[in-house]
């Protein structure tokens, strides 16, 4: 491929707004924090964002974008609790109706038909139907813009056995997560396949030094 082939972008040209369509359609494909969190009053809110990662192993930590300061966001600066839910291809309507822009005041899990369950650590509940939750209390956050990263320390795992492998861990395959493309498209797992990572032997250092 050569220059001639690429069509060159300026972000500055782009606008305001304009580099989200191009980074969501190329970084692809993302994982989905599936966020429920409580106001101050008790309400239950359940979100999901697509922008979502591991930000450290040693200490776990999580991290999130809120694009916009939405109930996720305003909630945990609040309540300074979350819970990251796996999002799994069998509840992707779910996820996706819990994605509108409700009232403070309305309870997704409600909306969307599915079941709080109690947290071990944490206030806000877990999704019952997820697989997984990671129990979280937020570890500061991170402005750019109308975007903020909000970074969780991982307290609490709960881990349905039924998605384990015969390692104890999470079968990926048993997991079944769905991911956000571009425009609005979602991803199904796909082709797994295992490369073994290359190590190199180093020498011994010479005796003496």
């Amino acid at each position: 491929m050569t220059a001639r082939e690429r069509l060159e972008l300026s972000v500055e040209e782009l606008g305001t707004g304009g580099t989200y369509p191009w980074l969501t359609a190329v970084v692809v494909p993302r994982p989905i924090a599936w966020v429920s969190s409580l106001s101050e009053d008790g309400v239950v809110n359940l979100a999901p964002h697509s922008f979502f990662t591991v930000a450290s192993a040693e200490p776990p930590v999580v991290s999130f974008t809120s694009v916009g300061t939405k109930d996720s966001l305003r909630n945990i600066r609040a309540t300074g609790e979350f819970v990251v839910n796996l999002a799994p291809r069998s509840l992707a309507e779910q996820v996706n109706r819990t994605s509108a822009n409700f009232p403070p005041d309305v309870d997704e899990l409600a909306i969307a038909g599915l079941t709080p369950e109690p947290s071990t650590v944490v206030a806000p509940p877990r999704v019952a139907e997820s697989p997984v939750a990671l129990e979280c209390r937020t570890d500061g956050e991170r402005s750019f813009g109308r975007s903020t990263v909000v970074f969780g320390r991982v307290v609490h795992l709960s881990v349905a056995r039924g998605v384990l492998a015969e390692d104890g861990l999470p079968d990926v395959r048993a997991l079944d997560p769905v991911t956000r493309l571009g425009r609005e498209e979602w991803g199904a797992l796909g082709e797994v396949f295992s490369l073994r990572r290359p190590r190199l032997e180093r020498s011994a250092p010479p005796s003496g030094s």
